[in-house]
């Protein structure tokens, strides 16, 4: 998948790794990306084009694709963490991550599929975690889990209209998100280029980090090696 001239949507796209993807991607040629926000925000760079959207929001996303029909390369990179635990939380907390990180990265994968079949084919680009495969018992890597099956499925569903679907998995990385964690991050930049190389190599899974590379080694075992803090 070449990046050089495309056109490309990155969800969460001005702020932490979207950010980074967002400036990655215009590095390597992108000649436009749409970054959007919840929250709106702007930018000075004649590039980004940034647009309000919440993800969770059918019917703003199926509108937003049809403005933005131009999209080559999507990336589903918007995500909530509430901190809920699976047995403790108040499940609408639980319910909330997965309405976002399953539930929205659905909705822009079915927006876009029409769009990027008319240019091509194109890629889309799933965010998802360590924690899709360890975890602590919260419904945020429930939610992760959730989404790598879901791209997974993806992948099988869009293989006819030639879409690259691309996986990418990350360690801990310096984001809002877990500013309050007193652990090694990685620079979400690194994560960026990584990103990047994937999509030019038609990867369908990027393993961004020497932690993704090793969690995934113990899936063919017990299960039990995937509870943290054991």
């Amino acid at each position: 998948m070449k990046i050089n001239g495309t056109t490309v949507l990155v969800t969460g796209g001005l702020r932490g790794l979207g950010a980074a993807i967002t400036a990655e991607l215009l590095s390597r040629g992108a000649q436009k990306v749409y970054a959007t926000s919840r929250a709106g925000g702007s930018s000075e760079d004649p590039r980004i084009e940034v647009a309000t959207l919440d993800v969770t929001d059918a019917d703003a996303v199926a509108e937003f694709a049809w403005r933005a029909g131009d999209v080559e390369i999507v990336v589903n990179n918007a995500g909530v963490s509430t901190g809920s635990s699976l047995l403790g939380s108040p499940v609408q907390d639980i319910r909330q991550e997965f309405e976002t990180n399953v539930f929205g990265v659905l909705n822009v994968a079915r927006a876009f599929a029409p769009v990027l079949v008319r240019n091509g084919g194109g890629a889309l680009v799933d965010i998802h975690s360590v924690l899709s495969w360890a975890t602590t018992g919260s419904g945020y890597e429930a939610s992760k889990a959730a989404a790598w099956g879901l791209t997974n499925g993806l992948r099988a569903s869009l293989a006819g209209q030639g879409t690259l679907v691309t996986g990418v998995h990350l360690g801990y990385t310096d984001t809002e998100m877990i500013a309050h964690l007193d652990v090694p991050k990685n620079d979400p930049r690194d994560v960026a280029a990584a990103l990047a190389d994937g999509l030019e190599l038609d990867a369908s899974e990027v393993l961004a980090d020497a932690v993704s590379r090793a969690v995934k080694t113990l899936l063919a075992g017990d299960p039990r090696q995937l509870v943290l803090g054991r």
